[in-house]
């Protein structure tokens, strides 16, 4: 389950997704989950519009959405792609 809700302040989405960019360097899937998480939430919250029309954002969405791609990437490399199947091997089953 996400750490990140609603609820959740700008400083502890950032906090998120400084803790776990480092996925693949300690080679998590709960890392990578979570900064897809991360990801997604800044790129909802980043592009404000000021009074005046312009976009503020303290952060690039275009450099976001290339590291939430290069997450999702990862993440489905290395054995996390969601709704996988598990089997059991029983074949040295005894009685």
């Amino acid at each position: 389950m996400s750490t990140l809700a609603s609820s959740s302040t700008d400083a502890e989405v950032l906090a998120a997704y400084d803790d776990n960019a480092s996925y693949e360097e300690d080679e998590s899937t709960a890392k990578a989950a979570a900064f897809i998480t991360a990801c997604r939430f800044l790129l909802r919250r980043m592009a404000r519009k000021s009074g005046d029309g312009t976009v503020e954002a303290e952060l690039s969405p275009d450099l976001v959405r290339d590291e939430l791609k290069a997450a999702q990437s990862w993440l489905a490399a290395n054995g996390q792609t969601g709704g996988g199947a598990l089997y059991a091997d029983l074949s040295i089953y005894r009685d």
